[in-house]
């Protein structure tokens, strides 16, 4: 068997292993994901007018409010950003 085929196999055993519950060597990264809504809400925009100005696909933003799917890591740190300094954001892309 390759390397390759090792290493995933061990890599399957300690994620079912993870999922039990029980002590495996691996590192863990969790994401915060930043409440979308509340950031909408924050801002007083709709989610239209929230998607428009900060590029956002209409859909890709009602599932994330809605919960039926999560940011990745790169959207939810455009979040934050956007959280922080909306006016900024909002600027830069009106430039480009």
């Amino acid at each position: 068997m390759s390397k390759f085929g090792k290493d995933l196999i061990e890599s399957m055993t300690d994620a079912v292993a993870f999922a039990q519950g029980r002590d495996v060597a691996a590192t863990v990264h969790v994401v915060d994901v930043p409440d979308v809504r509340a950031i909408r809400f924050g801002l007083h925009m709709s989610q239209q007018r929230f998607a428009e100005t900060y590029r956002i696909p209409l859909p890709t933003l009602k599932n994330w409010e809605q919960g039926r799917r999560a940011p990745d890591a790169p959207a939810v740190a455009y979040l934050q950003a956007i959280s922080r300094v909306p006016q900024t954001i909002k600027d830069a892309l009106q430039g480009a």
